[in-house]
Parts: structure tokens; sequence; C-alpha cells
């Protein structure tokens, strides 16, 4: 499997922001999303072997591991890489574009999906696929990375097209429309979650944190 890094620090986004998590990034996307912070990973990186990243895993420390990217589902052993970390009593979040089929994730509790509705700034909005929110637990979260008043409208018509049964998350590009996100949120009366990238507000765009 190829590696782009591995890492520890505070997860950034969504239901569980500021908990200790060891991210593990691997290599390749097949989105080009307009505004996407971790380009870096497209390309290059380390292969390793499942059991590598495991003991890297174990190094860390704590409970928690996102497999993120890029996009971790192009991995051919991502799913044996996810059943390791479960059957060693870790709780994984998966972070996926929302571009790939979910039916293959292990379905376990300590398994959490996060996944990505892509907004119009993004230029991929083309690329979702609307019935991966049919597999969405109460356990998952689904997430729209917003930019504009556009971004916002699309965002509303999808939750009032779809049930969605798992918390849903409004995050502001960069923290630049956190304010008139907040009161457009406010002004609908939407039940989801306004929340900033905190791994931006602490650390910037520095790799590895």
């Amino acid at each position: 499997m190829r590696i782009s890094e591995i890492f520890c620090s505070l997860q950034g986004e969504g239901v569980l922001m500021g908990t200790p998590t060891t991210f593990v990034r691997t290599v390749g996307c097949n989105l080009d999303c307009a505004w996407c912070d971790t380009r870096y990973a497209r390309q290059g990186g380390t292969e390793m072997t499942i059991d590598q990243i495991f003991d890297r895993v174990e190094r860390e420390g704590v409970p928690f591991v996102g497999v993120t990217g890029g996009e971790p589902l192009l991995q051919e052993d991502i799913h044996r890489l996810i059943s390791l970390l479960v059957d060693n009593e870790y709780h994984v979040t998966v972070e996926t574009n929302g571009s790939m089929p979910l039916e293959s994730i292990p379905d376990s509790e300590e398994v959490m999906i996060s996944m990505d509705v892509k907004c119009p700034s993004s230029g991929m909005s083309d690329r979702n696929l609307m019935e991966n929110l049919e597999f969405l637990a109460p356990r998952d979260q689904v997430k729209f990375v917003i930019a504009d008043r556009v971004d916002y409208l699309f965002s509303r018509k999808v939750l009032r097209e779809h049930e969605i049964n798992a918390p849903v998350i409004f995050t502001p590009v960069g923290g630049t429309v956190l304010k008139p996100l907040a009161e457009w949120v406010l002004a609908d009366r939407l039940m989801v979650r306004v929340m900033p990238q905190l791994h931006k507000m602490i650390w910037g765009d520095a790799r590895g944190k």
C-alpha cells in the first residue's frame, strides 16, 4: 500500500474534532477539487505493508485512527488494514470523497465513515455518488465543505432531497465564510453542525498536522 504520511495530531473536522488521532494518509485521488489542501498526496509516498503500517500506528499510542488521503478507497488493501485495526480495538474513521462505493468498508461499530458531498466550488459535484447516502448510519457523518452561497444552496437542496441517517457537518473552506454560513443555517433552521477546520486554526497549512 502506498502511504504519503503517518502522524499523530488532533482530529480537525467533524464530530470527533479535537480528539488525538493517528492519521494514515494514502497516496492517490480520483478527484481534483479546486480547494484541495493535500495535493502532495496525489503522488509519491512510500510503499508499506499492512504490518508496517500497523506497527507505526501502534507506536503512536492513541486509540483513534483516521484513514485518509487522497482517496483511501483507491488502495487495494485498505479494507484489510481497517479490519486489522478494528480487530486490535482501534476506532477507525474512514475519510472518503464520496465518489466511490462504500459497500466494501468493514461493517463495525468501531468504523466511522466520514463521507464528503462535493459542492459546486470544488469543481467535482458531478462526481458525487448520492446512493452512498443510503449506507450511512448514525455512527457515520457526511460533510459539506462550503465556499459560498451557491455551495450552501446546493447543500440545502441535497438535504431536502435525501434522507440522511447520520450527522451532517457544514464546514467553511478555510474558515472564510464561517459567520455567513452560521447565519444561513440559522435562518433556514437546518439541523446541521457548523464546524470550522480546527487543524487549520491551530497549524495553518502545515503538512503532517
